[in-house]
């Protein structure tokens, strides 16, 4: 896909990352896998994203990314857009953007390196290398170890055309508002805080109305009401989902710093679709927390 076609696709419309399925033994399990993707393509998401940040890229190893990336690609196939995760170390992130490429992904995002901090030229050196080894579309990551400034994301932009979107998981409106000033439409612009529906209306009103849906895994319906409700200014239903839903979800969410991806998990397995466990470093839900979230779904009715 050609790079500005994946801007195109990913500057409007809700995105959404699937969890990536493992059994019991904590194996890669392709077939459940596959039929999360289609059971969740139908339900309208712009695109989807493989093996990111929900999808536990940084517990896969490079032997299963290219069996993950080839059935998310085949299966949405036609259906819905596949941008595969990639990061880590700059030659590990080079080789999952080339293997992406090769499997037919439309294109990457590209997650924080590893560990260590860099400064500006550091990280203007990862994001370039990474964008010239490949043809298509880079979407970057700014969060955790990685916050690219407005002034490098200019250095950037000049000297990588395949870098088309910028997604925003730091949360610091003053310097989202100066990069999207800086930028305009050069860039198409994520949402990707976790549970980014709390922060949608107002990164909408910075001008930067896309986001990435962690929920959309076990309650793509609601899910999308949510999107549809930011995108029309329905405060009413907005409202209505952050308090009965969103908030006491957040206080199930916040008890672990893992738990950002454990209870996406929880949730689809408790709508039918169980992913597996979550790999450690991560710890799933504890049984109570587990019912307090099958509460919350139940309430909202059929998905």
């Amino acid at each position: 896909m050609n790079p500005q076609d994946l801007k195109s696709i990913v500057s409007d419309g809700l995105l959404s990352f699937p969890v990536t399925d493992f059994d019991q033994q904590g194996n890669f399990n392709p077939k459940g896998y596959a039929e999360r993707l289609e059971w969740l393509a139908p339900y309208g998401a712009t695109a989807l994203f493989a093996a990111g940040g929900t999808g536990e890229f940084f517990s896969i190893d490079g032997h299963e990314y290219p069996e993950i990336i080839k059935t998310a690609v085949q299966t949405c196939k036609g259906k819905v857009p596949i941008i595969a995760g990639a990061g880590g170390s700059t030659r590990f992130a080079i080789e999952c953007a080339q293997e992406a490429e090769r499997q037919g992904a439309h294109g990457i995002l590209l997650l924080p390196h590893y560990l260590m901090e860099a400064g500006q030229e550091g990280l203007i050196a990862h994001v370039e290398q990474v964008c010239k080894s490949v043809k298509f579309g880079v979407i970057v990551y700014n969060r955790n170890v990685t916050k690219l400034t407005p002034e490098s994301l200019a250095i950037l932009a000049d000297r990588c055309p395949n870098l088309i979107g910028f997604k925003d998981g730091v949360g610091n409106i003053e310097i989202m508002s100066s990069i999207y000033m800086k930028m305009g439409d050069r860039f198409a612009y994520l949402g990707g805080l976790p549970t980014a529906e709390v922060y949608a209306a107002a990164y909408k009103a910075l001008g930067t109305p896309v986001y990435s849906s962690a929920v959309f895994n076990f309650i793509p319906k609601t899910a999308m009401d949510f999107y549809h409700a930011v995108k029309n200014d329905d405060l009413k239903t907005q409202h209505h989902l952050l308090r009965e839903f969103f908030m006491p979800y957040l206080k199930i969410r916040n008890r672990d710093p893992g738990y950002a991806v454990s209870i996406i998990k929880a949730g689809a397995k408790i709508v039918g679709h169980d992913a597996g466990p979550v790999r450690a470093p991560l710890t799933d839900l504890k049984p109570a927390e587990y019912e307090e979230l099958a509460a919350l779904i139940k309430k909202l009715g059929p998905q």
